[in-house]
């Protein structure tokens, strides 16, 4: 049997944990965190090959933990999808420049993140 890739979900929104779980669960194994700090933590333990980063969080915001995860060698080349309500240029360079593997708007539309995903994962 094949084993499924796992996604670390980290988000202080249970919604979009939720719709996030609704799309992804069907495909692969989804672990969460609710705060960049935590996430950080559960990256570093549990390795996963995708993390879906929300921006605006409290503690540690999605910016924070993206530099702190490349500073990690285990983590440093685990592609990161920033999650951002947020589409202006700036806050995308400002991603990109943090190591960011791409973004995925909010509103999410589902097929977006889908195939995001999968392009990330070679899926």
């Amino acid at each position: 049997m094949v084993s499924r890739k796992k996604i670390l979900l980290v988000d202080d929104s249970q919604t979009i944990l939720r719709i996030e779980q609704m799309v992804l669960r069907e495909h692969y194994d989804l672990i969460t965190a609710t705060d960049g700090g935590e996430g950080v933590a559960v990256a570093m333990e549990q390795r996963p090959d995708l993390i879906l980063l929300d921006v605006v969080m409290p503690h540690v915001n999605g910016f924070d933990a993206c530099r702190r995860l490349r500073a990690e060698e285990v983590t440093r080349s685990t592609p990161i999808l920033l999650v951002t309500s947020r589409n202006d240029v700036e806050h995308m360079e400002q991603g990109f420049r943090c190591g960011c593997s791409d973004f995925v708007a909010k509103p999410i539309d589902t097929m977006e993140l889908l195939e995001k995903v999968r392009s990330c994962l070679g899926d």
